[in-house]
């Protein structure tokens, strides 16, 4: 019976709390600290794609059947 009561009036309040504030936080949307890393993360992520786009067509250039090797 003790387990119960104190689950009841310690564990069960505090879970509730967190529940419900990670559930807001979820609701908020993105911060701006967050928006401005994902943009900073998209725009790295295009950089990438350049550079991958320019590795490849000199690779094609070079050794054209560079593809086909495994």
């Amino acid at each position: 019976m003790a387990p119960i009561i104190v689950f009841m009036v310690i564990v069960a309040p505090i879970w509730l709390i967190l529940h419900y504030k990670s559930k807001r936080q979820i609701n908020q949307g993105l911060s701006e600290d967050d928006y401005h890393k994902l943009s900073e993360l998209a725009e790295l992520a295009d950089k990438m794609s350049d550079r991958i786009k320019t590795l490849e067509a000199i690779l094609d250039a070079e050794t054209p059947d560079w593809r086909n090797k495994s």
